[in-house]
């Protein structure tokens, strides 16, 4: 069974990690795709994070399930496109479950053949959002207990200019 993980992962941290991990232990491939909103800005553009995240995925055990691409457009016709009808969702907390049940129901709406699985991250995990590393990053702080050692270089240059 194929299942995708979409999102920004403007940058991966070690939360979407964890969650890809673990989706990789549940479905025998996940592609895990990367959003394009053209109407937000990205510190990374959608080719930088596709390559990041392959980079990150390459060294692990489980790296060999996953495939990574990205998207424009609605979740669920790019989840026709690719043959899945499993999504990954990560909830770290009570507010990220509302939102996402509220997003898995239209997408169930949209397309009533695609589930969507919700999975948490470690505890100690639970905080660590992109918003917040982008956050630190921009103020000089040490990432590496949120983000790969090549994120945190790559997004620290970013901010440098």
């Amino acid at each position: 069974m194929k299942a995708l993980y979409p999102g920004s992962f403007d940058p991966i941290t070690y939360g979407h990690l964890d969650i890809l991990e673990r989706a990789a232990n549940l479905f025998d491939e996940v592609v895990i795709t990367v959003a394009v909103n053209t109407r937000k800005e990205s510190v990374f553009t959608a080719e930088e994070r596709v390559q990041i995240i392959q980079d990150a995925i390459k060294d692990k055990a489980w790296g060999n399930k996953v495939k990574v691409d990205s998207f424009t457009g609605l979740l669920v016709e790019h989840a026709k496109k690719s043959n899945v009808q499993t999504l990954i969702r990560g909830v770290r907390q009570l507010s990220d479950f509302e939102y996402e049940f509220r997003m898995a129901l239209m997408n169930r709406r949209l397309a009533p053949d695609i589930d969507t699985v919700f999975l948490m991250p470690r505890e100690e995990l639970t905080f660590v959002s992109a918003t917040l590393v982008r956050e630190v990053a921009y103020w000089g702080g040490d990432l590496s207990q949120f983000v790969p050692p090549h994120v945190e270089t790559l997004i620290k240059e970013k901010f440098k200019k």
